[in-house]
């Protein structure tokens, strides 16, 4: 059998995964700086925990699990016609499956939270960073297995949060060295728009449409809100937003005239208007904060600011990390008014533009952490080196041992220079009487007679 693996999934190399570890360690280094505690959820959560939450399109990109030893069950018949009909539509009871894959980490989160809460400290601020599952059509940038690093704060209705996560945003990418734009929308300006041209009850609708419009355009965004039932004078009043253009202080005013009778779109300008402020006194590094009106994102649960982050540099334009504010996701499994806000950063999105732009630094760029390799040329030097291996490693110094003491010498040079360790050490009869090391430098081919305190100088 031809081995494979699922579409949508990706196997990661040694010299692929020291670069995912890069970008891991340098998110995690923010999140802890900025006082972030981190928890872990279970791979699957049950089915009624994730259903509902994502809109009826996220809804169908669940990966359900089937309810194990449904051979044995007494109601096969009751299964045959349960299966029948979820082939039909995206339909199941608990009877064919009670469990699914996790979509994301901030529903599993919020359960997390009613679950423990008299556990945590209220404002909670946690971070996680784990896989998550969705059944999407793979492409590029698109896959169906992915890891999140998300960072969340809950219990708090201050938006000097938003502020925080915009910061933090900032801080990563700077770090990363990828030049990023981090738009910035509100879900009561969406809200107040839907009320305005008269389709206050479409507007999940109205935000799922709106969010593909850089996917698919202004006309095939318009074909959609046909389509769901927008009449077309609520179109008509619509098409002047898709307009708005300029500063983000310019858009902002564009956004009082029209939404000036609406309460709550007058709400969600002054909101984001609050954290352009804020971020304007404290400045960013080097990323771009900007006022976006088309942003939606069409998670169903988000009610206040909304984020999204696009790359400025290589050939993949799709987000990299979004988030926002939800004010009651907690109240769905019975703990009322517990606002909260976080961001989502797509780990594997941002590898493959770092990937694309050369953004890695060289360091990085090889199969191997280890700095060392010891030469092995029988039982005799591969006793006296062993002793020298763990010396090196309890100074934090990665080496190994070629393992094999029948190998010629040509052999293992060739694995040392394949991995591109750096150095090589050979230890004969000579070297082993005169206790020196011959250390030889892979890059430069300079070889040098060191002692052990010259060794362990060169290695730091």
């Amino acid at each position: 059998m031809k081995p494979s693996i699922p579409r949508g999934t990706r196997d990661f190399s040694p010299v692929e995964m020291q670069k995912r570890n890069y970008i891991f360690d340098t998110i995690k280094k923010y999140f802890n700086l900025y006082g972030f505690e981190q928890i872990e959820t279970p791979a699957m959560e049950n089915l009624s925990t994730l259903t509902g939450k994502y809109g009826e399109e996220g809804d169908q990109l669940l990966f359900k699990i089937l309810n194990s030893r449904m051979h044995e069950s007494s109601k096969k018949e009751d299964l045959l016609k349960e299966f029948n009909l979820s082939l039909e539509s995206s339909r199941n009871t608990d009877i064919l499956t009670e469990r699914a894959l996790r979509y994301d980490l901030t529903v599993p989160f919020a359960r997390y939270v009613v679950m423990h809460q008299n556990d945590i400290t209220f404002p909670f601020k946690r971070y996680q960073i784990q896989p998550v599952w969705r059944a999407d059509k793979p492409q590029k940038g698109r896959y169906r297995e992915f890891f999140q690093c998300d960072a969340d704060m809950i219990g708090s209705n201050s938006l000097m949060n938003e502020v925080d996560l915009v910061k933090l945003m900032d801080d990563v990418y700077t770090d990363l060295k990828l030049a990023a734009t981090i738009k910035i929308n509100n879900r009561k300006i969406l809200s107040g728009i839907a009320e305005i041209i008269g389709e206050a009850d479409k507007i999940i609708d109205i935000t799922v449409a709106i969010d593909k419009l850089d996917k698919i355009g202004v006309d095939n965004v318009i074909k959609e809100l046909s389509e769901k039932g927008l009449s077309n004078e609520a179109i008509e009043k619509l098409k002047p937003v898709f307009e708005i253009s300029g500063s983000n202080e310019e858009k902002l005013v564009m956004l009082e005239n029209i939404l000036s009778a609406s309460e709550v779109g007058m709400k969600g300008i002054k909101e984001v208007a609050i954290v352009l402020d804020a971020i304007g006194e404290l400045g960013l590094s080097t990323s771009i904060l900007e006022v976006d009106i088309t942003l939606a994102r069409g998670l169903n649960y988000y009610t206040g600011a909304i984020f999204e982050v696009k790359a400025n540099v290589g050939s993949l334009s799709s987000s990299i990390t979004g988030g926002g504010r939800y004010d009651d996701l907690t109240g769905i499994f019975g703990l009322k008014n517990m606002s909260g806000v976080g961001i989502s950063f797509g780990i594997d999105r941002i590898f493959d533009v770092m990937n694309d732009a050369n953004l890695f630094p060289e360091s990085i760029n090889q199969s191997t952490s280890v700095k060392l390799m010891f030469v092995n040329f029988g039982e005799t030097e591969q006793n006296y080196i062993l002793p020298f291996v763990a010396k090196l490693r309890k100074e934090n110094i990665s080496c190994e041992l070629y393992p094999d003491n029948n190998k010629k010498l040509n052999k293992q040079f060739d694995y040392a220079d394949k991995k591109k360790i750096p150095f090589v050490c050979i230890v004969g009869s000579e070297e082993m009487n005169n206790k020196t090391f011959k250390l030889k430098n892979m890059q430069t081919g300079e070889q040098s007679d060191v002692n052990l305190e010259g060794l362990l100088k060169t290695m730091n």
